[in-house]
């Protein structure tokens, strides 16, 4: 299973993941004895009424938080927050995987503070985070996402929109995003991008669970089918776009996914030992895959495609050698998810003609099928070392390898 998080139009906060995974199938009333539960220990603070309801958003039918609550405090140390939470859930009879996630989330929110103002964790003290809502959301979500037994699933996450323009909040104005928001996203694998709301789009606390929960940021909806959707509105309106989360639960075929860079670049004025150097260079760079196409440019001119497959980590690199190396004015930069079955390294020790080799190879399985794939340049040496062609020294060691225990062919 997958669960695809999708804040790319309004942004992420606490109570609309919450809204999002009730609508998506979380117990309700679950939740709502737990909340009721926790809130005994936030002193101070307690709960007049809490439920969610059915409203439309922009013409989307979402699901909202009600929560009327009575308190009088604008200010607790960040240790009381995280210890009244560290209690809910305890209380609760979470299981461990939920109480580190929780955790977690108020860490996060605790270190973020403590950084952007230079103190101690111990002395961070929370203004707006200082509200019981803060234990609603995160304790909430916690309670959600165990129901639906979400812990053990993948999760992914769009491009999150923080909004733009400023904010107003107890350290005075600043722009959005706030550098609570900069600070939690800061590290993470999570991708986040303005818009023209003019508006605070995703909060501290929605940031703070969904770097904890999410690992991995995707630019397209993975290949699924889906199975659920859940949506979860926020407390502001917008003329131009609903102000709801989506969430969708999914299965998803047997790749993994991960997000490269596409370079791309036209040349028609370069030799053949000149593309072939250029090839090696750029895998040295750490290039994931290297292809170069012939054909046909304006006026007639033959070309050579150099197309290059790369991490975020290596393009400023890899532009430098193809500018440097060719000469070329210009390079198409794109982004692409790539769909990757499994696959399992192995570094095994095989006797060949009574002499000991070390060999690589990729063993990798889908639908049932395990097979595996010998580093090319593992059996290039062995080739050489033993005089014979690659093709007979691959079938001798493709016949080593499937006795090995560590390689079933049942799997």
């Amino acid at each position: 299973m997958v669960l695809v998080i999708d804040p790319q139009i309004a942004g992420i906060s606490g109570d609309m993941l919450l809204c999002s995974l009730v609508d998506l199938g979380a117990n309700k009333n679950k939740i709502l004895d737990g909340l009721k539960q926790a809130e005994q220990f936030l002193v101070g603070s307690s709960i007049l009424k809490i439920d969610f309801q059915k409203i439309h958003k922009h013409g989307v039918e979402a699901l909202r938080l009600i929560l009327e609550i009575n308190e009088d405090i604008h200010e607790r140390k960040g240790f009381e927050i995280k210890k009244a939470i560290n209690d809910s859930v305890q209380s609760i009879g979470l299981s461990e995987k939920a109480k580190l996630f929780a955790e977690s989330c108020i860490k996060t929110l605790i270190s973020s503070e403590s950084k952007i103002h230079g103190i101690p964790e111990d002395s961070v003290h929370f203004h707006e985070a200082s509200s019981i809502d803060t234990l609603v959301d995160i304790v909430g979500v916690t309670i959600a996402l165990e129901d639906l037994a979400l812990f053990d699933q993948k999760i992914v996450c769009l491009p999150i929109s923080v909004g733009s323009g400023s904010i107003t909040f107890s350290h005075g104005i600043m722009s959005n995003p706030a550098s609570a928001i900069l600070e939690i996203f800061k590290n993470s694998n999570l991708i986040i991008r303005g818009n023209n709301a003019n508006e605070e789009l995703t909060t501290p606390t929605g940031a703070c669970i969904l770097v904890n929960l999410a690992v991995n940021s995707v630019d397209y909806y993975p290949q699924m089918k889906i199975n659920s959707i859940g949506y979860g509105a926020g407390q502001k309106d917008f003329e131009t776009f609903s102000n709801v989360l989506k969430i969708v639960l999914g299965s998803e075929n047997n790749f993994e996914i991960d997000a490269v860079k596409i370079l791309e670049t036209n040349i028609d004025d370069v030799s053949g030992e000149i593309l072939g150097n250029l090839i090696e260079k750029i895998m040295e760079k750490g290039a994931r895959d290297v292809s170069i196409y012939n054909g046909i440019s304006k006026k007639g001119r033959p070309t050579n495609l150099v197309s290059v497959i790369c991490t975020e980590d290596n393009v400023d690199k890899i532009l430098d050698t193809l500018v440097m190396e060719t000469g070329t004015l210009g390079i198409r930069i794109l982004d692409s998810n790539r769909f990757i079955v499994p696959r399992t390294i192995y570094d095994v020790s095989i006797i060949l003609n009574g002499q000991s080799f070390h060999v690589h190879y990729k063993q990798f399985s889908y639908k049932g099928k395990t097979d595996f794939k010998i580093e090319f340049d593992d059996l290039k040496k062995i080739s050489d070392i033993l005089n014979k062609p690659i093709k007979e020294t691959e079938s001798l060691l493709r016949k080593e390898i499937e006795k090995l225990e560590n390689y079933d062919d049942s799997s």
